[in-house]
């Protein structure tokens, strides 16, 4: 056995930040008279194209109905592009990285303007 191989190789993994439109489902657990949502969501993947599809297996298994992902580039990305990040963001990022996970950060729950 090669004990080279037994060090741990830099990980490749980053965590990406990610805008997704839900509609509805049965039991998607979305307020009542909601027509949908906006999920900011931090996933984790070695590039954007594996953290969405690791982000629409999630929330698919939550009976969410995933409609439409927009990415918004990595923590270092999002710095140099002039984005202000707080540091609870910051944080959920990190723990995103090290648990090698989606982590769903802000839901807002869409209505439709017509009603009432």
């Amino acid at each position: 056995m090669n004990t080279e191989k037994k060090q741990k190789k830099p990980s490749r993994q980053q965590v990406f930040t990610l805008l997704v439109e839900v509609g509805r489902k049965e039991g998607d657990g979305l307020p009542k008279g909601a027509t949908g949502a906006a999920l900011v969501c931090y996933a984790s993947g070695v590039d954007e194209a594996e953290a969405v599809r690791e982000t629409v297996a999630i929330l698919k298994q939550a009976d969410l109905a995933p409609l439409e992902i927009s990415g918004y580039g990595t923590l270092e990305e999002r710095l140099a592009e002039g984005h202000d990040i707080p540091e609870e963001e910051q944080a959920l990022m990190a723990r995103a990285l090290e648990e090698n996970s989606v982590i769903v950060a802000q839901m807002t729950p869409f209505y439709d303007e017509a009603r009432g």
